[in-house]
């Protein structure tokens, strides 16, 4: 039997696919117990990480008809992206289920939010279940879907590999990958190569494709798309609830100067407060508006500013602020949006400490001048859009964010500036979801 040079290299792809998929499964068997042990442990200051846990072992619920779509979104930023295609995708095929996992409760509740109204309406919701072959198997069985759309980032191998065998094609949406990312890939090439081969991919910029490239992509699998969060749509009852709360601060709490630090993580309050602090100095009616990125740190952050002496209203104790109250910490997940609209600046976290900054085309959306640290690298494309464009100002240090909203309170020009410029950005990067739901249909099996 003579088999040509084709043959020969598809079956060597094979081969070495299997043996990475199995070395992945065994070293992944082995952590398993610690991905739970990590949910108890987040639980403690989180309830909502204990709960459903049955989901996370692929056992669901709601068994959509055969046929649908599977879309996976991790946590809030990846279900924001994703909401647009949702609902893109249930108005172009009425008749196809389609089932979304995330894998956080921040994203899990954030989602529930904002397809209230549709939701059980053959939209279907559960948590992710892991990547073990049984959780994945079963999850599938379950859900029969003609197709797997995972937004941004999450490529998990025992799900693509299942997904190849049940010949079930596999799309990375709106895919964004950074240096970072793209050298821890690089440490476990075998395993990279393996995903590469299974998977199709929208990235949102040239450089992110360059990446997936470097991993092995074929470039026939390959097709860049832009960002669809350029896409964002701001609705109407969002706008209504964001205007009367801002009214509400200025005439009843006599706020003249909001401002937002959103998706703060642990290291980066400290040094918002001390900001607000010389604030408070040049403005005693100033309110700052903090969010922090993560639920189990409500708490902790409440504590941190009251502790520096600030005069604290938590916003799930009530949505009406009083006048002496000088921090508003927002203590319940998927305002953030909402907020953004209600500042007259933002500062985004994430990025003066090294964990790769966070989505600031949200903020810029509502017109707003937008703050960011340094560390921006899950968003460099976007980050340098916005900078060019006037809309977004990175200052390197917490002195410099001190300076950067000093100088932003004391001149209105600036602000009004800054806002012609960020509404500008958003008008001149649109049109990715189009792109992107060609490219979805032309890999649907049923059309």
């Amino acid at each position: 039997m003579i088999v040509n040079n084709k043959t020969s290299l598809s079956l060597a792809n094979k081969a070495k696919s299997v043996v990475a998929y199995s070395l992945y499964i065994v070293l992944f068997s082995c952590l398993l117990p610690l991905f739970f042990a990590r949910l108890l442990y987040r639980s403690i200051k989180a309830p909502a990480y204990r709960s459903r846990m049955s989901e996370r072992l692929g056992l669901v619920a709601a068994k959509p008809a055969a046929g649908g779509i599977w879309l996976h979104a991790v946590s809030v930023g990846e279900v924001i992206a994703a909401v647009p295609i949702i609902k893109a995708l249930r108005q172009q095929y009425p008749l196809m289920p389609i089932t979304v996992t995330t894998t956080t409760p921040t994203g899990s509740a954030r989602l529930t939010e904002m397809l209230a109204e549709d939701l059980d309406n053959n939209i279907f919701h559960s948590y992710s279940p892991y990547d073990w072959p049984i959780f994945i198997s079963i999850f599938l069985r379950k859900i029969k879907p003609s197709i797997y759309i995972v937004m941004e980032t999450e490529l998990w191998p025992v799900t693509i590999y299942l997904c190849q065998c049940m010949n079930i094609p596999v799309i990375v949406a709106n895919a964004r990958m950074s240096a970072k990312s793209a050298k821890g890939y690089q440490r476990v090439a075998w395993l990279s190569h393996a995903m590469m081969r299974n998977i199709q991919v929208a990235t949102q910029y040239q450089q992110d494709a360059e990446y997936y490239l470097s991993l092995g992509l074929p470039s026939t699998q390959l097709q860049v798309t832009g960002s669809i969060k350029f896409d964002i749509e701001l609705a109407p009852e969002l706008v209504l609830a964001a205007n009367e709360f801002k009214t509400q601060l200025i005439n009843d709490a006599k706020k003249s100067f909001i401002w937002l630090a959103a998706s703060t993580h642990k290291g980066e309050d400290e040094f918002v407060l001390a900001t607000h602090r010389k604030i408070l100095k040049q403005d005693p009616n100033a309110l700052l508006i903090i969010v922090p990125r993560h639920l189990e740190r409500f708490d902790d952050v409440a504590d941190l500013t009251e502790e520096k002496g600030f005069q604290l209203h938590r916003h799930s104790s009530s949505h009406a602020v009083d006048a002496e109250k000088n921090v508003l910490l927002i203590d319940s997940i998927g305002q953030l949006l909402l907020f953004y609209g209600i500042a007259d600046t933002a500062f985004v976290g994430g990025s003066l400490v090294p964990r790769g900054g966070h989505n600031t085309i949200e903020p810029v959306a509502w017109g707003i001048p937008v703050l960011s640290g340094p560390h921006t690298f899950n968003f460099t494309e976007v980050t340098e859009r916005l900078v060019q464009a006037g809309a977004l100002q990175i200052i390197d240090n917490d002195q410099q964010l001190t300076v950067a909203v000093l100088k932003l309170l004391k001149d209105s020009k600036q602000l009004t500036l800054g806002a012609a410029a960020a509404r500008q950005v958003i008008d001149d990067n649109r049109g990715a979801k189009q792109k992107l739901m060609e490219f979805i249909a032309s890999l649907l099996p049923i059309k």
